[in-house]
Protein backbone atom coordinates (compact mmCIF):
# COMPACT_ATOMS: atom_id res chain seq x y z
CA UNK A 1 0.00 0.00 0.00
CA UNK A 2 1.33 3.45 -1.00
CA UNK A 3 -0.42 6.72 0.80
CA UNK A 4 0.39 10.07 -0.86
CA UNK A 5 -0.95 13.62 0.15
CA UNK A 6 -2.09 16.44 -2.36
CA UNK A 7 -1.93 19.81 -1.31
CA UNK A 8 -4.70 21.04 -0.34
CA UNK A 9 -6.95 18.11 -1.58
CA UNK A 10 -6.17 15.36 0.91
CA UNK A 11 -4.87 12.01 0.71
CA UNK A 12 -4.37 9.70 -1.97
CA UNK A 13 -4.29 6.23 -1.94
CA UNK A 14 -3.25 3.44 -4.35
CA UNK A 15 -3.17 -0.32 -3.03
CA UNK A 16 -1.87 -2.88 -4.81
CA UNK A 17 -1.96 -6.97 -3.87
CA UNK A 18 1.25 -8.35 -2.34
CA UNK A 19 2.81 -10.18 -4.72
CA UNK A 20 0.39 -9.83 -7.66
CA UNK A 21 1.42 -7.37 -10.75
CA UNK A 22 -0.71 -3.91 -10.71
CA UNK A 23 -2.44 -5.80 -13.71
CA UNK A 24 -4.14 -8.00 -11.82
CA UNK A 25 -5.91 -5.64 -8.72
CA UNK A 26 -5.74 -2.46 -7.58
CA UNK A 27 -7.47 0.33 -5.47
CA UNK A 28 -6.64 3.97 -6.76
CA UNK A 29 -8.45 6.77 -4.55
CA UNK A 30 -8.63 10.78 -4.76
CA UNK A 31 -10.41 13.58 -3.50
CA UNK A 32 -13.64 13.66 -5.62
CA UNK A 33 -14.33 17.61 -3.84
CA UNK A 34 -16.06 18.92 -0.84
CA UNK A 35 -20.53 18.83 -0.50
CA UNK A 36 -22.61 21.87 0.25
CA UNK A 37 -21.30 22.28 3.93
CA UNK A 38 -17.49 21.74 3.34
CA UNK A 39 -17.41 18.24 4.14
CA UNK A 40 -14.61 16.09 2.20
CA UNK A 41 -15.62 13.23 -0.16
CA UNK A 42 -13.02 10.72 -1.62
CA UNK A 43 -13.41 8.35 -4.91
CA UNK A 44 -12.30 5.42 -5.02
CA UNK A 45 -11.78 3.15 -8.31
CA UNK A 46 -11.31 -0.82 -7.84
CA UNK A 47 -9.61 -2.20 -11.14
CA UNK A 48 -8.88 -6.02 -12.63
CA UNK A 49 -6.60 -7.41 -15.31
CA UNK A 50 -9.57 -8.48 -17.00
CA UNK A 51 -10.90 -5.42 -17.84
CA UNK A 52 -13.52 -4.66 -14.99
CA UNK A 53 -13.32 -1.68 -12.86
CA UNK A 54 -15.53 -0.38 -9.67
CA UNK A 55 -15.89 3.42 -8.67
CA UNK A 56 -17.43 4.25 -5.93
CA UNK A 57 -17.31 7.12 -3.55
CA UNK A 58 -17.88 7.76 0.55
CA UNK A 59 -20.75 9.93 -0.14
CA UNK A 60 -23.71 7.47 0.31
CA UNK A 61 -21.01 4.51 -0.55
CA UNK A 62 -22.61 5.39 -4.14
CA UNK A 63 -20.80 3.39 -6.94
CA UNK A 64 -20.53 5.99 -9.38
CA UNK A 65 -19.12 3.80 -12.45
CA UNK A 66 -18.52 0.42 -13.10
CA UNK A 67 -16.60 -0.72 -16.84
CA UNK A 68 -16.96 -3.85 -18.48
CA UNK A 69 -15.63 -4.91 -21.62
CA UNK A 70 -17.46 -6.54 -24.78
CA UNK A 71 -17.55 -9.88 -26.34
CA UNK A 72 -14.99 -7.71 -28.83
CA UNK A 73 -12.91 -6.75 -25.48
CA UNK A 74 -13.82 -2.85 -25.76
CA UNK A 75 -14.46 -1.07 -22.16
CA UNK A 76 -18.08 0.31 -21.94
CA UNK A 77 -19.72 1.83 -18.72
CA UNK A 78 -22.57 -0.12 -17.43
CA UNK A 79 -23.75 1.86 -14.48
CA UNK A 80 -25.98 5.48 -15.06
CA UNK A 81 -23.98 8.08 -13.24
CA UNK A 82 -22.72 11.23 -12.81
CA UNK A 83 -19.70 13.29 -13.07
CA UNK A 84 -19.61 15.89 -10.06
CA UNK A 85 -20.66 15.69 -6.79
CA UNK A 86 -22.56 18.69 -6.63
CA UNK A 87 -24.69 16.40 -9.00
CA UNK A 88 -25.04 13.41 -6.32
CA UNK A 89 -25.88 16.01 -4.01
CA UNK A 90 -28.58 17.73 -5.68
CA UNK A 91 -30.50 15.39 -8.29
CA UNK A 92 -29.96 12.45 -5.68
CA UNK A 93 -31.54 14.81 -3.22
CA UNK A 94 -34.56 14.79 -5.79
CA UNK A 95 -36.36 11.90 -4.35
CA UNK A 96 -36.06 9.19 -7.00
CA UNK A 97 -32.49 8.86 -8.16
CA UNK A 98 -30.67 7.26 -5.79
CA UNK A 99 -27.48 6.02 -8.31
CA UNK A 100 -25.47 3.55 -7.06
CA UNK A 101 -25.97 4.43 -3.85
CA UNK A 102 -26.31 2.49 -0.54
CA UNK A 103 -29.92 2.07 0.74
CA UNK A 104 -30.75 1.90 4.62
CA UNK A 105 -31.49 1.80 6.70
CA UNK A 106 -34.30 0.27 5.28
CA UNK A 107 -34.38 -0.35 1.42
CA UNK A 108 -38.07 0.11 -0.14
CA UNK A 109 -41.17 1.18 1.43
CA UNK A 110 -42.77 1.18 4.84
CA UNK A 111 -46.21 2.28 4.83
CA UNK A 112 -46.49 5.56 6.19
CA UNK A 113 -43.47 5.51 7.67
CA UNK A 114 -45.29 3.75 10.62
CA UNK A 115 -44.46 0.46 12.61
CA UNK A 116 -44.81 -1.35 15.72
CA UNK A 117 -42.02 -2.69 17.50
CA UNK A 118 -42.43 -4.24 21.22
CA UNK A 119 -45.07 -2.34 21.69
CA UNK A 120 -43.63 1.07 20.85
CA UNK A 121 -45.16 2.93 17.64
CA UNK A 122 -42.29 4.28 15.63
CA UNK A 123 -42.86 7.00 12.96
CA UNK A 124 -40.50 7.85 10.76
CA UNK A 125 -39.27 11.03 8.45
CA UNK A 126 -41.34 10.48 5.55
CA UNK A 127 -39.33 10.18 2.53
CA UNK A 128 -42.18 10.57 -0.17
CA UNK A 129 -45.21 11.68 1.29
CA UNK A 130 -46.92 9.52 2.89
CA UNK A 131 -44.57 6.86 2.86
CA UNK A 132 -40.96 6.17 3.89
CA UNK A 133 -38.68 5.21 1.23
CA UNK A 134 -34.70 4.00 1.25
CA UNK A 135 -34.98 4.90 5.16
CA UNK A 136 -36.52 8.20 5.12
CA UNK A 137 -35.21 11.98 4.05
CA UNK A 138 -31.72 11.72 5.08
CA UNK A 139 -31.09 7.80 4.55
CA UNK A 140 -27.67 6.15 3.94
CA UNK A 141 -27.57 7.43 0.28
CA UNK A 142 -27.08 10.77 1.67
CA UNK A 143 -24.35 9.90 4.31
CA UNK A 144 -20.97 9.93 4.50
CA UNK A 145 -19.21 7.09 4.91
CA UNK A 146 -15.83 5.90 6.81
CA UNK A 147 -13.82 4.18 3.93
CA UNK A 148 -10.64 1.30 5.12
CA UNK A 149 -8.87 0.01 2.18
CA UNK A 150 -8.56 -3.79 1.98
CA UNK A 151 -5.85 -5.91 -0.11
CA UNK A 152 -7.00 -9.04 0.15
CA UNK A 153 -5.33 -12.68 -0.87
CA UNK A 154 -5.27 -13.53 -4.76
CA UNK A 155 -6.09 -11.50 -7.57
CA UNK A 156 -8.85 -9.36 -5.57
CA UNK A 157 -9.20 -5.83 -4.20
CA UNK A 158 -11.36 -3.98 -2.11
CA UNK A 159 -12.32 -1.75 1.03
CA UNK A 160 -15.01 -1.51 3.95
CA UNK A 161 -17.29 1.33 4.40
CA UNK A 162 -18.79 2.14 7.77
CA UNK A 163 -21.20 4.00 9.49
CA UNK A 164 -22.85 4.33 13.04
CA UNK A 165 -26.48 5.63 12.31
CA UNK A 166 -27.29 7.11 15.92
CA UNK A 167 -30.28 6.24 18.04
CA UNK A 168 -33.39 7.86 16.99
CA UNK A 169 -32.28 8.63 13.20
CA UNK A 170 -34.96 9.08 10.52
CA UNK A 171 -37.01 8.14 13.25
CA UNK A 172 -35.74 4.19 13.91
CA UNK A 173 -34.31 2.96 17.01
CA UNK A 174 -31.15 2.29 18.40
CA UNK A 175 -27.67 2.85 17.48
CA UNK A 176 -26.77 1.32 14.69
CA UNK A 177 -23.18 0.42 13.49
CA UNK A 178 -23.12 -0.84 9.68
CA UNK A 179 -20.30 -2.04 8.09
CA UNK A 180 -20.19 -2.88 3.84
CA UNK A 181 -17.50 -4.56 1.80
CA UNK A 182 -17.04 -3.89 -1.85
CA UNK A 183 -14.65 -6.37 -3.26
CA UNK A 184 -13.65 -6.87 -7.00
CA UNK A 185 -12.20 -10.08 -8.32
CA UNK A 186 -10.06 -10.97 -11.40
CA UNK A 187 -13.06 -13.19 -13.04
CA UNK A 188 -15.55 -9.81 -13.32
CA UNK A 189 -16.93 -10.39 -9.90
CA UNK A 190 -17.90 -7.62 -7.44
CA UNK A 191 -19.04 -8.67 -4.59
CA UNK A 192 -21.01 -6.61 -1.83
CA UNK A 193 -21.37 -7.76 1.88
CA UNK A 194 -23.14 -6.35 4.60
CA UNK A 195 -23.01 -6.55 8.58
CA UNK A 196 -24.81 -4.21 11.05
CA UNK A 197 -25.18 -4.20 15.36
CA UNK A 198 -27.44 -2.62 17.05
CA UNK A 199 -27.98 -2.02 21.12
CA UNK A 200 -31.67 -1.54 21.08
CA UNK A 201 -34.65 -3.67 18.96
CA UNK A 202 -34.99 -2.21 15.45
CA UNK A 203 -35.58 -2.74 11.90
CA UNK A 204 -32.85 -3.06 9.10
CA UNK A 205 -33.16 -4.27 5.14
CA UNK A 206 -29.86 -2.88 3.25
CA UNK A 207 -29.46 -2.52 -0.40
CA UNK A 208 -27.97 -1.01 -2.84
CA UNK A 209 -29.17 0.80 -6.25
CA UNK A 210 -27.12 0.71 -9.34
CA UNK A 211 -28.90 1.25 -12.42
CA UNK A 212 -27.44 -1.14 -14.83
CA UNK A 213 -27.10 -0.85 -18.64
CA UNK A 214 -25.25 -3.68 -20.32
CA UNK A 215 -25.05 -1.79 -23.90
CA UNK A 216 -23.72 1.29 -22.14
CA UNK A 217 -25.47 4.12 -19.87
CA UNK A 218 -27.23 6.44 -22.48
CA UNK A 219 -27.33 4.13 -25.48
CA UNK A 220 -30.22 4.55 -27.80
CA UNK A 221 -33.16 2.21 -26.85
CA UNK A 222 -32.40 2.23 -22.78
CA UNK A 223 -32.55 -1.52 -22.10
CA UNK A 224 -35.42 -2.69 -23.36
CA UNK A 225 -33.56 -5.08 -25.87
CA UNK A 226 -31.79 -6.77 -22.96
CA UNK A 227 -32.50 -10.25 -22.01
CA UNK A 228 -33.72 -11.05 -18.42
CA UNK A 229 -34.20 -14.43 -16.41
CA UNK A 230 -34.85 -14.04 -12.54
CA UNK A 231 -34.98 -17.69 -10.80
CA UNK A 232 -38.36 -16.72 -9.14
CA UNK A 233 -41.94 -18.02 -9.24
CA UNK A 234 -43.65 -15.65 -7.16
CA UNK A 235 -43.85 -11.80 -7.41
CA UNK A 236 -45.17 -9.04 -4.71
CA UNK A 237 -48.07 -7.10 -6.09
CA UNK A 238 -48.59 -3.59 -5.04
CA UNK A 239 -51.38 -0.95 -5.01
CA UNK A 240 -51.25 2.37 -6.75
CA UNK A 241 -49.32 3.75 -3.74
CA UNK A 242 -46.97 1.40 -4.63
CA UNK A 243 -47.38 -0.37 -1.16
CA UNK A 244 -48.03 -4.00 -1.17
CA UNK A 245 -51.07 -5.82 -1.01
CA UNK A 246 -50.31 -8.80 1.33
CA UNK A 247 -49.69 -12.36 -0.12
CA UNK A 248 -47.71 -13.03 -3.17
CA UNK A 249 -48.54 -14.28 -6.24
CA UNK A 250 -47.50 -16.65 -9.32
CA UNK A 251 -45.68 -15.15 -12.14
CA UNK A 252 -47.02 -18.15 -14.34
CA UNK A 253 -49.41 -16.29 -17.01
CA UNK A 254 -48.04 -12.48 -15.97
CA UNK A 255 -45.67 -10.35 -17.62
CA UNK A 256 -43.96 -10.85 -14.32
CA UNK A 257 -42.73 -14.29 -16.06
CA UNK A 258 -39.06 -14.29 -16.24
CA UNK A 259 -38.36 -17.82 -15.42
CA UNK A 260 -37.14 -17.95 -19.09
CA UNK A 261 -35.49 -15.99 -20.76
CA UNK A 262 -37.19 -12.50 -22.07
CA UNK A 263 -36.45 -9.07 -23.14
CA UNK A 264 -37.17 -6.64 -20.77
CA UNK A 265 -39.43 -4.55 -23.30
CA UNK A 266 -41.06 -7.84 -24.47
CA UNK A 267 -43.92 -7.84 -22.11
CA UNK A 268 -43.28 -3.87 -20.55
CA UNK A 269 -46.57 -2.24 -22.73
CA UNK A 270 -48.81 -5.31 -21.70
CA UNK A 271 -52.31 -3.68 -20.70
CA UNK A 272 -51.63 -4.83 -16.89
CA UNK A 273 -52.88 -3.23 -13.92
CA UNK A 274 -49.55 -3.73 -12.15
CA UNK A 275 -47.20 -2.40 -15.01
CA UNK A 276 -48.97 0.46 -15.19
CA UNK A 277 -48.56 1.54 -11.90
CA UNK A 278 -45.05 2.62 -12.94
CA UNK A 279 -45.03 2.88 -16.62
CA UNK A 280 -43.06 -0.93 -16.36
CA UNK A 281 -41.45 -3.02 -13.91
CA UNK A 282 -41.02 -2.01 -9.90
CA UNK A 283 -41.95 -4.89 -8.16
CA UNK A 284 -40.18 -7.30 -5.86
CA UNK A 285 -39.66 -11.13 -7.13
CA UNK A 286 -39.08 -13.57 -4.28
CA UNK A 287 -36.48 -15.68 -5.00
CA UNK A 288 -36.83 -19.87 -5.20
CA UNK A 289 -34.67 -21.62 -2.80
CA UNK A 290 -33.44 -24.37 -3.84
CA UNK A 291 -34.57 -26.95 -0.57
CA UNK A 292 -32.56 -26.47 2.22
CA UNK A 293 -30.24 -24.53 0.98
CA UNK A 294 -28.44 -21.46 2.38
CA UNK A 295 -25.98 -19.12 1.30
CA UNK A 296 -25.32 -17.51 -1.81
CA UNK A 297 -28.10 -19.06 -4.55
CA UNK A 298 -28.46 -17.76 -8.47
CA UNK A 299 -31.13 -14.69 -8.83
CA UNK A 300 -31.13 -13.07 -12.00
CA UNK A 301 -28.96 -13.77 -15.22
CA UNK A 302 -29.02 -10.80 -18.17
CA UNK A 303 -27.51 -10.23 -21.57
CA UNK A 304 -27.29 -7.77 -24.23
CA UNK A 305 -27.25 -9.48 -27.15
CA UNK A 306 -25.68 -6.68 -29.13
CA UNK A 307 -21.98 -5.75 -27.46
CA UNK A 308 -22.63 -9.67 -25.38
CA UNK A 309 -22.14 -8.42 -22.13
CA UNK A 310 -23.70 -10.60 -18.99
CA UNK A 311 -24.86 -9.72 -15.36
CA UNK A 312 -25.18 -12.68 -13.31
CA UNK A 313 -26.91 -11.87 -9.94
CA UNK A 314 -26.50 -14.16 -6.58
CA UNK A 315 -27.27 -13.11 -3.21
CA UNK A 316 -28.59 -14.58 0.28
CA UNK A 317 -31.43 -12.12 0.28
CA UNK A 318 -34.98 -13.70 -0.23
CA UNK A 319 -35.71 -11.44 -2.95
CA UNK A 320 -34.78 -8.49 -5.51
CA UNK A 321 -36.70 -5.56 -6.39
CA UNK A 322 -36.31 -5.01 -10.07
CA UNK A 323 -37.41 -1.27 -11.50
CA UNK A 324 -36.82 -0.30 -15.17
CA UNK A 325 -36.47 3.19 -14.87
CA UNK A 326 -40.07 3.94 -16.24
CA UNK A 327 -40.37 7.78 -14.60
CA UNK A 328 -36.86 8.83 -16.18
CA UNK A 329 -37.98 11.37 -18.68
CA UNK A 330 -34.46 12.62 -20.23
CA UNK A 331 -34.24 15.37 -17.54
CA UNK A 332 -31.16 14.21 -16.19
CA UNK A 333 -28.01 13.30 -18.35
CA UNK A 334 -25.06 11.66 -16.80
CA UNK A 335 -21.93 9.60 -18.39
CA UNK A 336 -22.72 8.50 -21.74
CA UNK A 337 -25.46 11.33 -22.13
CA UNK A 338 -29.11 11.64 -21.63
CA UNK A 339 -31.32 9.39 -19.10
CA UNK A 340 -34.50 8.75 -20.85
CA UNK A 341 -37.37 6.24 -20.09
CA UNK A 342 -36.04 2.96 -19.82
CA UNK A 343 -32.38 4.13 -19.58
CA UNK A 344 -31.76 1.14 -16.79
CA UNK A 345 -32.72 -1.20 -14.39
CA UNK A 346 -31.97 -2.03 -10.86
CA UNK A 347 -31.04 -5.55 -9.23
CA UNK A 348 -31.79 -4.50 -5.60
CA UNK A 349 -31.23 -7.85 -3.84
CA UNK A 350 -33.30 -7.48 0.02
CA UNK A 351 -36.12 -8.35 2.56
CA UNK A 352 -39.37 -7.51 1.31
CA UNK A 353 -41.02 -4.07 1.18
CA UNK A 354 -42.87 -3.27 4.36
CA UNK A 355 -41.75 -6.36 6.41
CA UNK A 356 -42.74 -4.73 9.19
CA UNK A 357 -46.42 -3.91 9.00
CA UNK A 358 -46.55 -7.65 7.49
CA UNK A 359 -45.83 -10.50 10.43
CA UNK A 360 -46.23 -13.01 7.32
CA UNK A 361 -42.91 -11.77 5.56
CA UNK A 362 -39.47 -12.69 6.64
CA UNK A 363 -38.78 -10.46 9.63
CA UNK A 364 -36.11 -7.90 9.29
CA UNK A 365 -36.08 -7.05 13.12
CA UNK A 366 -32.67 -6.85 14.64
CA UNK A 367 -31.70 -7.52 18.07
CA UNK A 368 -28.73 -6.68 20.51
CA UNK A 369 -26.12 -9.83 20.35
CA UNK A 370 -27.57 -10.13 16.47
CA UNK A 371 -25.13 -9.97 13.45
CA UNK A 372 -27.19 -8.63 10.40
CA UNK A 373 -25.21 -10.19 7.42
CA UNK A 374 -26.66 -10.25 3.85
CA UNK A 375 -24.09 -11.06 0.53
CA UNK A 376 -24.95 -9.99 -3.57
CA UNK A 377 -22.35 -10.89 -5.91
CA UNK A 378 -22.89 -8.99 -9.42
CA UNK A 379 -20.31 -11.13 -11.80
CA UNK A 380 -19.92 -9.11 -15.23
CA UNK A 381 -19.25 -11.20 -18.11
CA UNK A 382 -19.58 -11.74 -22.08
CA UNK A 383 -21.48 -14.07 -24.10
CA UNK A 384 -19.23 -14.88 -27.25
Amino acid sequence: MKLGWRSGLGLCVTVTLAGAPVSAASLTGAPFGRMADGTPVMRYTMATGAGVSVTFMSYGGAVTDVVAPDRRGRPGHVVLGFSTLREYETKGAAGELYFGALLGRYANWIARGRFSLDGHEYQLSLSDPPHTIHGGKRGFDKRVWAVQTLATSGHSVGARLSYVSADGEEGFAGTLKVSVVYALSEDGAFTIRYEAVTDKGTVVNLSNHMNFNLAGAGSPGGVLGQVLTVQAERYLPLDRSQMPLGPTAEVAGTPFDFRRPVTIGGRIHDRNEQLAISDGYDQYWVLDKRGDAVGLQPAVHVVDPVSGRTLDCATTEPGVQIYTAGWFDGSYGGIGGRYGQYAAFTLETQHFPDSPNHPDYPTTELRPGQVFGSTTVFRFGVEK
